[in-house]
């Protein structure tokens, strides 16, 4: 398996987690908001990065990277905001943190390197 291929699998594994997450929340107001911000972000980063699996160009390639990194890193957000709000117990969410940091560290080094290629 390639590592795209891999990357595709894992970040879909990862949103899946979160949607179980969401079904976990607490049935209060905040939980619902931070939680549908969540899920959205966390979807759109492994429906992005399957989108930026199949771009003809470069420049179509490094804009999608562009957008799962960011969605990424706001997926890390409203997990530190589950954790900070007391919603969730961090420690509940911090394997949740980890991966998707991990995820928005290793595409924005590739999207740079891409960039750097094309200078």
């Amino acid at each position: 398996m390639s590592f795209s291929e891999e990357l595709r699998t894992k970040t879909k594994k990862l949103a899946l987690r979160v949607i179980k997450l969401f079904q976990s929340l607490p049935k209060t107001d905040e939980a619902k908001m931070i939680g549908v911000q969540l899920f959205r972000s966390a979807t759109s980063t492994a429906a992005n990065y399957r989108a930026a699996c199949r771009e003809r160009s470069t420049a179509e390639f490094t804009s999608k990277l562009s957008i799962v990194v960011e969605e990424a890193d706001e997926t890390v957000f409203w997990l530190e905001l589950l954790a900070e709000s007391k919603i969730v117990e961090e420690i509940k969410l911090q394997c949740l943190m980890n991966e998707y940091l991990g995820i928005t560290k290793i595409l924005s080094h590739a999207r740079k390197t891409i960039k750097k290629g094309k200078k």
